[in-house]
């Protein structure tokens, strides 16, 4: 740790990046070398921000964590994003989990707190920071994509996903492959064909460009002298990196053409083409979101939310080069970065501007607006909502909600009495003079226990039958005079009963009251998630509530 480290500035770039995209100010003419250009611009701009570093080289420890969420409630701020994940990953007990403790405080405190849902995607049942105080947010496309043009010589052209900055000084290279390049101790390994650091023979290398499977080889091709590289991977194919030498990452399919070529003749060669922009349809959940269930409370969905951080252009530390290797020279104002540590800002971002037109409004009043008016998103992979929650974040219509599903710090105790928790670890939570007594609380109602936005059911077994209650009081902040009417999408199978069927309001914050009853069954043996949809309308506004039925994973895979 250099001494520049200990000093609140940013050498890393990951906190100006997330900050730019949180409240940075409009700058016309932004880009990386040309990619993405135009106006760059925060979410909220007129904001203020106040930043608190708190992750070194080595990790993000808990004191430091809870040091910088104590310094932001201390400062009176409104909005607090925190694109970090728990130090002991997704399965901590909120009790365990400093971010869950001084998220906890924050609200309390009137603060609203966006939390990253974590990259460990597309795996299931990676989902982190789940408390439900917290807006867990996904990562979603923009309509922008990274194509980097990959020609051989032998007239084929393939198209591939990088961020390459390198123009081509030759109108060709020599072309070979890690299992071609090996050196004489890596052939008896095997593992020459993925160009591992140590087993390839620097000679066969220099001056070419190099076919490797699997991602993140460019630090080893650049200290061999080589001039490119192709990467064959599928792992993560809508995520344009940066690397240290002029790469590509193509689909394994291609790939395989590409092994071919080399191997049908000793003169193969190549070229890698500068990256170019391309629109696509969007958006979609990112392959490296993390996909919940969760298995701490089960029964609330995880993520909320999804916003974008996909290839997301923003400003960048200076002191930090594009790649974050020692290796890279290119040091630059704005620089492209895909993570839930991008979608996160965005939705604070959201957040602090529902918040300046409802200062009143309460952390769990802003998060039930900004879920209730997502826009839902096509649905491609199995996960559904277990990847997006309640759809695309779409601030503007949450300024106008109409109805909200609004949570007291109370019921939030009630909660964790319902999920087991007792005097002790709820004091390890709240922490303060007070000891709370689950047994003289009211007790949370229903099968998820919470007012919450989104309606989530696990079954205890496998062949269960789908039985569930949820009890919701809703707030009208729409029209004084509206009359709200039920209707429910959902799928064969699953029976979704609402009680009442309409919602009647006479004046502003009166509240009213219902009950959502599930029952039936999987009709497809095979079949893990069912999802189902509430919808309140007054015919001006849609307050709209995903609600997913799913069996424990462990029956099913």
């Amino acid at each position: 740790m250099t001494e520049e480290d200990l000093t609140p500035v940013d050498t890393d770039g990951h906190g100006t990046h997330i900050s730019s995209i949180a409240a940075g100010v409009p700058v016309p003419g932004a880009s990386l070398y040309g990619l993405a250009a135009g106006t760059a611009r925060g979410g909220a701009p007129s904001a203020r921000i106040s930043m608190y570093k708190v992750c070194w080289y080595f990790g993000c420890s808990d004191m430091d964590l809870l040091a910088g969420l104590d310094a932001a409630i201390a400062d009176g701020v409104d909005v607090i994003s925190v694109s970090i994940g728990p130090a002991g990953g997704a399965g901590m007990d909120f009790f365990e989990d400093a971010l869950a403790i001084g998220a906890f405080h924050a609200v309390k405190k009137g603060i609203f707190v966006s939390c990253a849902g974590g990259n460990s995607g597309p795996e299931l049942m990676t989902v982190q920071n789940v408390a439900p105080w917290m807006v867990t947010v996904a990562a979603s496309s923009i309509d922008r994509q990274f194509q980097t043009a990959v020609k051989l010589g032998s007239g084929l052209g393939v198209s591939g996903i990088s961020i390459n900055t390198f123009s081509p000084r030759k109108k060709s290279y020599p072309l070979t492959s890690g299992s071609h390049a090996a050196n004489a101790s890596a052939k008896a390994d095997g593992n020459a064909g993925a160009c591992d650091s140590g087993t390839l023979d620097q000679r066969k290398v220099k001056g070419k460009i190099v076919y490797c499977v699997g991602l993140g080889q460019d630090s080893t091709i650049r200290e061999l002298g080589g001039s490119g590289l192709i990467m064959a991977d599928d792992q993560y194919p809508d995520v344009a990196f940066s690397y240290v030498v002029a790469a590509a990452a193509i689909k394994p399919t291609d790939g395989t053409k590409i092994d071919g070529y080399v191997n049908s003749t000793k003169r193969a060669t190549a070229i890698i083409y500068r990256t170019r922009t391309v629109n696509m349809s969007a958006p979609f959940v990112a392959s490296f979101s993390s996909r919940g269930p969760q298995f701490i409370t089960p029964n609330i969905l995880k993520p909320d939310i999804a916003a974008p951080g996909l290839s997301i252009l923003a400003a960048y530390s200076q002191l930090a080069s594009i790649t974050g290797s020692e290796d890279d020279n290119r040091f630059v104002k704005y620089n492209v970065i895909s993570g839930t540590s991008m979608a996160c800002p965005h939705v604070a971002a959201a957040a602090a501007y529902v918040k300046s037109f409802h200062s009143r409004w309460s952390p769990a009043a802003i998060k039930s607006a900004l879920m209730t008016t997502a826009t839902p998103m096509k649905i491609k992979q199995q996960d559904a909502e277990l990847g997006s929650g309640s759809g695309q974040i779409n601030p503007v219509k949450a300024l106008h909600p109409g109805l909200i599903y609004d949570i007291s710090m109370s019921s939030y105790i009630s909660f964790l009495c319902k999920q087991g928790y007792n005097s002790t670890t709820i004091h390890l939570l709240t922490g303060g003079k007070k000891l709370y007594n689950c047994s003289t609380l009211r007790p949370a109602r229903g099968t998820d226990g919470l007012n919450y936005p989104s309606m989530h059911l696990q079954l205890p077994h496998p062949n269960s039958t789908i039985s569930a209650a949820f009890y919701r009081t809703v707030t009208n902040v729409g029209y004084k005079n509206s009359v709200y009417t039920a209707k429910v999408k959902s799928p064969e199978g699953l029976e979704v009963t609402v009680v009442p069927t309409t919602l009647s309001f006479n004046r502003l914050r009166q509240k009213r009251s219902f009950k959502v009853v599930v029952k039936g069954k999987f009709v497809e043996e095979d079949a893990w998630i069912l999802s189902a949809l509430l919808e309140w309308s007054d015919s001006k506004h849609s307050v709209r509530s995903p609600i997913v039925v799913y069996r424990q994973l462990s029956a099913i895979i």
